[in-house]
């Protein structure tokens, strides 16, 4: 995206850092729960309270977790890691410091290819992703005169990805959100419910002269929790650096707040750095090793990927790159749309689920698993009409039925009455008896209105109730009308 400006052309430049809450039943160093939902601090235990003289443990399963999403991730896993002391005196962080990884992470460097709406490809890199513990969270909307604290949260699994700064548009680091939330998804590492919290996006922005290297001061803005309001801090923050360059003045690099409802940003504070931090070794952890059998074993058990399912159903079932790209954004339609396709034709069935199928589940507000028509129904479908049982518009009016009653479409075909006629003798009488009753638009389509023709096939369907193959309808009509 390049931002013209009163007197130059800007590019933006824009990283991202996205924390990923690790799917996991207790939390990173201690044994509570994290279901989310529960009661205010009611999944807290004494080690996330911050109670004098309580040891983390590091839960194993959330170093399986990381290790997944880095080879997911395409990335290098570092079989050596270390766990740090990040300090801050925040009312949400009961310890005063937060474990973390800072200088050597689980996860190195990695890669994540993106499709754009122009049907490229760009690759965004991944400069490393570390695991640490999560903050509390607090709440400023039940009182007008105190916060509360809930710390249901604190010392949840995080995972937290960094990119370069790659991104040059907000719609790149879009692509890149889904794409990434895709990936975790089918890891099933992060369930990415940005609503929820499970997902939360910092954003590093800058901007240059159009055509320049150089890196400017870039500001960040915390906790952003949809891909839209992501899109939009991006172009919002850019556009005030243009401004504030090319009146004369100095961008100051902080933190800065993204309003949702104003689609601004607003000054926080200053922006740290890392010695404000004062990172040190966490005495009550050792470092981290992993093996290349642990590593291999891992790597063993990853599922078929978004980009390599895309690819099969491109190759192997002939769908379309951009039919393939929706459809496998979303592991439940993806595994949905292979068992439908399954024995039957894949694009028809494509076809079918991202029209009339998605359309339903909107009109219903339901899940893909919450459908009330199967897969297997809906492949069944697809073959009804490719056997010539039932035509195209039939297959619509059956489709609905499905949608209210769950039934398999071959039922509802038979106790309706609703196969097709595809006896010519029958189609041809219907046929003659149209014409036989429309001569004035017979006289008028032989005098040049050749419009008519189609007035004469919906008639004849109309006659024979949508039952009357359209295919020898068309050869009737064309005979007769010469």
């Amino acid at each position: 995206m390049i931002i013209q400006g009163k007197t130059n052309k800007w590019e933006i430049v824009c990283g991202l850092e996205i924390h990923c809450q690790i799917i996991s039943k207790s939390k990173i160093f201690s044994t509570a729960s994290t279901k989310f939902g529960a009661d205010a601090n009611q999944n807290v235990s004494f080690v996330d309270a911050g109670m004098p003289g309580m040891l983390p443990t590091l839960n194993q399963y959330c170093v399986y977790q990381a290790v997944k999403t880095g080879l997911g991730l395409c990335a290098k896993i570092n079989k050596y890691s270390e766990f740090s002391r990040k300090n801050y005196f925040y009312a949400d962080m009961p310890t005063g410091y937060q474990i973390t990884q800072f200088q050597y992470p689980i996860v190195g460097e990695g890669v994540v290819t993106i499709d754009l709406e122009d049907g490229t490809t760009k690759e965004i890199r991944i400069e490393r992703m570390h695991i640490e513990q999560d903050a509390a969270k607090s709440i400023h909307d039940i009182d007008p005169h105190k916060s509360f604290i809930d710390l249901n949260r604190a010392g949840v699994g995080l995972m937290e990805i960094v990119t370069k700064p790659d991104f040059r548009s907000p719609e790149e680091a879009g692509a890149f959100l889904r794409k990434l939330r895709s990936i975790l998804r089918y890891l099933e590492t992060c369930d990415g419910n940005m609503d929820e919290g499970s997902l939360r996006c910092d954003i590093n922005v800058s901007v240059r002269p159009y055509g320049t290297k150089e890196l400017r001061t870039r500001c960040e803005m915390k906790n952003v929790n949809s891909v839209k309001f992501v899109m939009q801090a991006i172009e919002n923050e850019a556009k005030r650096h243009v401004e504030v360059y090319e009146s004369g003045g100095t961008v100051e690099q902080e933190t800065r707040q993204f309003d949702a409802v104003s689609g601004q940003t607003k000054a926080m504070r200053k922006k740290e750095f890392a010695h404000d931090y004062r990172y040190f070794p966490e005495p009550d952890l050792p470092p981290l090793i992993i093996s290349d059998e642990y590593i291999k074993q891992i790597a063993d058990e990853l599922p078929e990927l978004p980009d390599a399912k895309k690819n099969r159903f491109v190759n192997e079932l002939g769908l379309t790159k951009y039919d393939a790209a929706v459809i496998c954004e979303n592991k439940e339609v993806a595994y949905f749309f292979e068992k439908a396709a399954t024995g039957h034709d894949a694009k028809k069935v494509a076809n079918w689920l991202m029209g009339d199928f998605f359309a339903m589940l909107k009109r219903k507000n339901l899940t893909i698993e919450q459908s009330p028509i199967t897969a297997e129904n809906l492949g069944r479908l697809v073959d009804l009409i490719e056997q010539n049982i039932i035509s195209g518009k039939i297959a619509k009016d059956v489709f609905e039925i499905m949608s209210e009653t769950g039934e398999n479409p071959e039922k509802i075909v038979e106790e309706k009455g609703l196969k097709q006629v595809t006896d010519s003798s029958t189609i041809e009488a219907i046929v003659d008896q149209v014409i036989a009753a429309n001569m004035d638009k017979v006289e008028a389509y032989k005098n040049g209105k050749t419009g008519l023709f189609g007035w004469f096939v919906g008639q004849v369907l109309k006659e024979s109730k949508g039952k009357a193959n359209p295919q020898i309808v068309n050869k009737f009509i064309q005979e007769k009308l010469g």
